[in-house]
């Protein structure tokens, strides 16, 4: 059976970008399976480590038995799969070095990054629907997640992180879109490895955290199993997919649907944390600017 898409499968013009905003708003709950493995023991970024290995127990098997299909195209596969694995690696790695809500405000420059890179390196055109869209997103972004107290401290390590975990998936965006041909298995396979090993190492050095008693492994291997194999596995399939057709700018305004899950999930299921007036606001602006997005955009980058 494959599991690679074609990009040419496209049902309509507007269902990638369809796609793309709904496995990316997947990702909004991201935290929740997180916050139950850190609850169970493995703390920092052994967490990360972890959650993002164990999609490879399905992967590594597919991508042997399929060795002749998907080791085409190695350099692009390489390439895409260094680029989106470090800025996963760097975005879950600043939330724990800094707050969420400034790494995520961060994380999400990436249309301004997506953009110039699909200027520069794709050639894609720059449409005043466009500018609209990300100076919305921006903005409704900046409602959603800013307050006083959180950006008015010093900038850190984490916040550093943020920024360029947003420049690295915006390369790696733009990697999708040029070399379409890479096997999505593989691809995603490379994406997780260098995700568990680079926060594996993060523990190690950075926080000195040994590595977990291999009990604490087996407590928290159901949720984190499940979780990344039905919601974090075939999600991330989707945006890999969808991001073949889409161009980078598109991709990156598209994806604010994941800290607008966030937020919402986090202000429902979590007692301290509520949403303002102004945060709703914020988040209808978002949507607001994916409409736009996706209204203005032209045929070619839907």
């Amino acid at each position: 059976m494959r599991i690679d898409l074609n990009p040419s499968d496209t049902v309509s013009m507007k269902s990638p970008s369809v796609v793309l905003f709904v496995a990316a708003a997947a990702w909004g709950l991201y935290w929740l399976p997180l916050r139950e493995i850190e609850a169970i023991g493995l703390t920092t970024t052994w967490s990360v480590a972890f959650f993002n290995a164990c999609p490879l127990v399905v992967l590594v098997p597919y991508v042997i038995w399929n060795r002749k299909t998907q080791a085409r195209h190695l350099r692009a596969v390489v390439v895409i799969g260094l680029l989106t694995g470090f800025g996963l690696s760097f975005y879950a790695s600043g939330l724990v070095f800094s707050s969420v809500i400034r790494v995520t405000l961060l994380f999400y420059l990436t249309p301004v990054w997506s953009t110039i890179i699909g200027v520069v390196w794709l050639s894609e055109k720059l449409r005043p629907g466009r500018i609209a869209a990300i100076v919305l997103g921006l903005g409704g972004l900046w409602l959603l997640l800013a307050t006083n107290d959180n950006l008015a401290q010093p900038l850190n390590i984490g916040d550093l992180m943020g920024l360029l975990s947003g420049i690295f998936w915006g390369f790696g965006a733009a990697g999708m879109k040029k070399w379409p041909e890479a096997p999505t298995a593989i691809t995603a396979m490379g994406q997780f490895i260098v995700t568990s090993v680079f926060c594996g190492f993060l523990g190690l050095v950075a926080f000195g955290d040994a590595l977990p008693d291999m009990g604490v492994f087996m407590d928290a291997l159901p949720v984190a199993f499940l979780a990344s194999i039905l919601v974090l596995l075939p999600s991330l399939f989707a945006i890999f997919w969808a991001s073949r057709l889409v161009f980078p700018g598109r991709v990156g305004i598209l994806m604010m649907s994941e800290a607008l899950v966030a937020i919402i999930s986090a202000s429902l299921l979590l007692p301290e944390e509520t949403m303002t007036f102004w945060q709703w606001v914020g988040g209808a602006i978002i949507i607001t600017a994916c409409l736009v997005e996706v209204a203005a955009g032209d045929k070619r980058a839907s």
